[in-house]
């Protein structure tokens, strides 16, 4: 996929403190069955946003493509990205279409659904999906990525919100969930973190702009 774009991609595996099926010998295999792969690994999970920050540190590239363990997108919509980096520059941000919403549960889609409202609405992004796993940024997004500071699932709209602050150019890309995706549930402590960081990123904001008036 890559490969047609006339690119050659390193990968970097993050093992976010796991041992459920994840054992020394099948990281070795990984390393030396893969050319180019490099494992950061630690013992305590800290949550995704910690984990990718690690990776993104640990990884020396032009453009970066970050994306979940299970690979939950098409490989074409992974080139989409990759080809609007390419081009554009900046952040290329995944932008899950309508069909997403048929395949997850209802709970889920309606905290998704109501954070988009929330986004374009109140925050004002340029984006709407903040959360879709799918993005690539140049190492000018590099830089903001490794400046965000929260650990878990809203890292990512912290992220955006830090571009924007940055004037860092962020273009959605249209992307689809692969078929047969099975999605984690979403438990009330992880709504409760996450509530008090989109708080804290609100207020964040607010203060900003105050600063600039």
């Amino acid at each position: 996929m890559l490969a047609a774009l006339g690119l050659e991609a390193n990968l970097t595996l993050v093992n976010d403190g796991s041992t459920r099926n994840v054992e020394p010998e099948n990281l070795r295999q990984l390393v030396e069955n893969v050319p180019g792969t490099q494992v950061v690994s630690y013992p305590t999970n800290r949550g995704k946003g910690h984990a990718l920050r690690q990776g993104v540190a640990a990884a020396d590239a032009n453009f970066y493509l970050l994306t979940d363990i299970d690979f939950p997108y098409t490989l074409p919509s992974m080139g989409r990205v990759a080809q609007v980096l390419l081009e554009k520059g900046g952040i290329a941000a995944g932008n899950r279409d309508t069909g997403y919403y048929s395949n997850v549960p209802f709970f889920r889609k309606m905290l998704s659904q109501g954070l988009r409202w929330l986004l374009l609405r109140v925050i004002r992004l340029p984006v709407s999906d903040s959360q879709c796993g799918l993005k690539g940024f140049d190492r000018a997004g590099r830089a903001v990525f490794l400046a965000t500071t929260i650990d878990r699932f809203l890292f990512d709209l912290e992220f955006l919100m830090l571009a924007g602050g940055q004037r860092v150019p962020v273009v959605p890309v249209p992307v689809e969930l692969r078929a047969g995706v099975v999605f984690s549930k979403v438990g009330w402590r992880i709504l409760l973190t996450e509530g008090r960081n989109f708080l804290w990123l609100f207020l964040r904001r607010g203060r900003a702009g105050k600063g600039k008036s």
